[in-house]
């Protein structure tokens, strides 16, 4: 039962969401456009505010949905391992040629179930460190580094080794981000020619 769940977690979070709007409304690949990562933010830049939105819910779905296996089937296990697991799922989805997202989203609905108190600390940095240097990924990572901060100075919490690990992990999705930071051409959240990789839905006008 337990490996049944922990595969079932991963299919969660296979769940390419971003790709799926992006196939369905817009008739195109998201990987290939913007960032080229199918996640909330560059479904933001790349098909506006209302996919970015559902792609937002849907992934944060994901996490909690699989966080809430082990509580749903009675099993004595941590909801945090089984919505790390989606996490996972969501990064390297089998349904998209392993070619997935950069962890947030997912990240946020397993700590919606597994911690509130780290979810509310994790995302308060996040926007926190968005709002301050205005750049996504530096928030995307900090979530790791305040997860780990915060349970390394905890009594209770013994995630030291799995959000050291967890803070590495998102280093390693944001490379690209940080190397095109050293070379100058990252772009910043309020960069105004994010708008020109914006494209409207297939054969309309309409912008989502």
């Amino acid at each position: 039962m337990l490996w049944l769940l922990l595969i079932a977690a991963y299919l969660i979070g296979s769940i390419p969401t971003a790709l799926i709007v992006g196939k369905l409304v817009f008739g195109v690949d998201i990987r290939d456009h913007g960032s080229k990562n199918p996640g909330a933010t560059n479904t933001l830049r790349v098909l506006g505010k209302t996919s970015a939105i559902i792609v937002a819910l849907i992934d944060v779905a994901k996490g909690t949905a699989a966080a809430m296996l082990p509580l749903v089937f009675n099993l004595d296990v941590d909801p945090l391992y089984f919505g790390l697991i989606a996490v996972a799922g969501h990064c390297f989805p089998i349904f998209a040629g392993f070619r997935g997202g950069k962890a947030i989203a997912t990240t946020a609905g397993t700590l919606l179930v597994a911690n509130l108190p780290l979810l509310v600390i994790s995302y308060v940095t996040f926007f926190l460190v968005i709002f301050l240097t205005k750049y996504v990924f530096m928030g995307s990572i900090s979530v790791g580094f305040s997860l780990l901060i915060y349970t390394y100075f905890s009594p209770v919490l013994e995630y030291e080794l799995i959000f050291l690990l967890f803070s590495l992990f998102l280093i390693y999705l944001h490379r690209s981000n940080i190397r095109n930071l050293i070379l100058g051409n990252e772009p910043k959240i309020n960069d105004k020619n994010l708008i020109n990789d914006r494209i409207p839905p297939k054969g309309t006008s309409f912008k989502m």
